[in-house]
């Protein structure tokens, strides 16, 4: 190599450092402005900070039981006064997960091959797609809100609100793995003489089912989350019996509820996890 070639190399070298230096320090900039304005607008103060975390603590602090070593069955007994309808509340949640995954599925995954672009194209295509991506835009406290001014109070809220949210997002996450299955496999079945349907069943569902399985599981995760949460609104479920005791100040009851509800999501979590080691 030439020494002008060295030469230009530095040149090059340097120049590239200097454009990197200037992009990094924008994007530092514009982060700092960012930060800035959103604390401006969100009113964020240190003192405020200070003072909710000590209003905190004191809620916090009125949450923990009182369990003593020697009366420590009474204690939990006093403690889970109300766990039978708990239990049954929280049984409640689950089922709604359960049922709004399913019907979720059932929706998501037929529409998922129409907003698919190597199975469908033209008007339905986008019309399929970007409806999902609006549906699922939407959190599904809102839809749970909705349906509970038209449904009324309970599970059939919470189901439908879980359920639409569900599969838009199933519906768009199938469509993004049905256009990187292999489209060889495609031209042998039609090639074979097969339609649509043959190459959706024989070409696309072999690859793609051991992922909608995991995706399926995971929605199945979130959702009994979701059901938790929208109870708060009167959609059924331990997130209603939690919207009671929080506006009731029974703290020690709202930890009781919490602690099942962790307990809950912790072992749904390892159940699905271990579920999708088996499909994947």
């Amino acid at each position: 190599m030439s020494w002008s070639s060295l030469i230009e190399f530095e040149e090059v070298t340097r120049s590239k450092r200097a454009r990197e230096l200037i992009s990094a320090t924008g994007a530092v900039a514009v982060f700092i402005v960012l930060l800035a304005l959103s604390a401006r607008i969100g009113e964020v103060s240190p003192q405020a900070l200070l003072d909710g975390a000590s209003a905190a603590a004191d809620y916090i602090g009125r949450m923990v039981p009182s369990l003593h070593f020697n009366t420590v069955g009474p204690d939990l007994k006093s403690w889970y006064w109300s766990a039978g309808t708990w239990l049954n509340a929280l049984s409640d949640t689950i089922l709604i997960a359960f049922l709004s995954t399913v019907i979720g599925f059932v929706i998501g995954a037929p529409l998922s091959f129409v907003a698919s672009r190597n199975l469908t194209s033209g008007w339905a295509y986008f019309v399929v797609r970007r409806l999902l991506e609006l549906i699922r835009t939407v959190p599904s406290l809102v839809y749970a809100m909705a349906f509970v001014l038209a449904f009324g109070l309970g599970a059939t809220a919470g189901i439908l609100a879980v359920a639409l949210h569900s599969a838009s997002s199933l519906g768009k996450l199938f469509s993004e793995v049905n256009e990187t299955a292999d489209g060889k496999t495609f031209e042998a079945v039609q090639s074979a003489g097969g339609g649509w349907f043959s190459v959706v069943r024989f070409a696309l569902l072999p690859q793609v089912a051991p992922a909608y399985v995991s995706y399926t599981l995971l929605r199945f995760e979130k959702n009994i989350r979701s059901a938790t949460i929208i109870g708060l609104v009167g959609a059924g479920g331990i997130g209603q019996e939690l919207f009671v005791a929080i506006r009731s100040f029974q703290y020690q009851d709202v930890s009781a509820i919490v602690l099942m509800i962790i307990c809950t999501v912790m072992v749904v979590d390892m159940t699905c996890d271990r579920a999708r080691r088996l499909f994947t």
